[in-house]
């Protein structure tokens, strides 16, 4: 499945250095899931966004994503992509930005033209640039935050909403920032997602954590508070958390954490694994 990472440092601006792939994991073997794409987004001490992401067609796409990313900012986002819809390209490559916020997705959603009308309707479509359903949840996700007038949380919560009760959902798991907040949600519930809980800034060096996809080196946090989400433990650390199927979680400026379950459903057309076709299928769970 896509991998995701959100770091939020509060109104602290730490440089961060970022590894997407591992340089050492050939990407060659054919035993493996390749990935389609890498990304960053991060928000600086003045509030400006910034992407930076490199679809992978072929090996030598590899080099952004094996070599060392430093960025500076407040929050920061990170994906891995292993592609369900969508070409191998720039546009198709997460994070997403739409009005000053920058979104991450991993799972499968699917009967895009029922949602492509929807966007349609609420006067939405033309946020859409390429071919994903994560880019097209995204676009939803902005046209009920308009709506409600700047209500992140409540328009997110609509939006997929509608989602749930109107189009087939395997998983719908994400991260939304802005410069001074991050909201993940994990739903429904075959994908994990997980917060580790830093706030105390204990910990007597920086923050460093990797798993085979993603590798974040923090050392200006040390001794300094911070919350981070992930797909996956990335440490030995015991205070990763998975968050709850149906939960919303929100990490303000003041890295005050709450959490509201906001889907204590299921989606009205649940997919399970063998629903999905062959390409969605490898791309939930690959072999890394």
């Amino acid at each position: 499945m896509c991998r995701l990472f959100g770091l939020h440092a509060g109104t602290s601006v730490v440089t961060s250095t970022f590894w997407l792939l591992d340089a050492a994991d050939s990407l060659a073997e054919q035993s493996r899931r390749n990935p389609d794409g890498t990304g960053l987004g991060v928000f600086d001490g003045y509030g400006q966004s910034r992407l930076r992401k490199q679809p992978i067609a072929a090996w030598q796409d590899t080099e952004f994503a094996t070599e060392a990313q430093e960025l500076t900012g407040t929050t920061f986002v990170a994906h891995v992509r292993y592609a369900t819809t969508g070409a191998r390209s720039v546009v198709n490559t997460h994070p997403f930005l739409q009005d000053n916020r920058i979104f991450a997705h991993n799972g499968v959603v699917e009967d895009l033209p029922a949602i492509d009308q929807r966007l349609r309707e609420v006067d939405a479509y033309g946020l859409v640039r390429g071919d994903t359903d994560s880019e097209r949840v995204f676009a939803l996700i902005t046209a009920s935050i308009r709506a409600r007038r700047g209500d992140v949380a409540g328009g997110l919560v609509d939006a997929v909403r509608w989602l749930a009760a109107n189009v087939p959902i395997y998983a719908l798991n994400l991260l939304l920032s802005t410069a001074t907040d991050m909201w993940a949600l994990r739903y429904p519930e075959p994908n994990a997602l997980y917060i580790l809980d830093r706030r105390d800034g204990t910990e007597p060096g920086g923050l460093t954590l990797r798993t085979n996809r993603i590798r974040a080196d923090a050392a200006q946090l040390r001794g300094r508070p911070a919350v981070v989400f992930a797909t996956e433990p990335m440490d030995g650390e015991t205070r990763w958390e998975p968050i709850e199927p149906g939960q919303l979680v929100h990490v303000d400026a003041g890295l005050r954490i709450t959490r509201r379950l906001v889907l204590p459903e299921p989606p009205a057309r649940q997919l399970r694994h063998e629903d999905l076709n062959p390409v969605a299928a490898a791309a939930q769970h690959p072999a890394v």
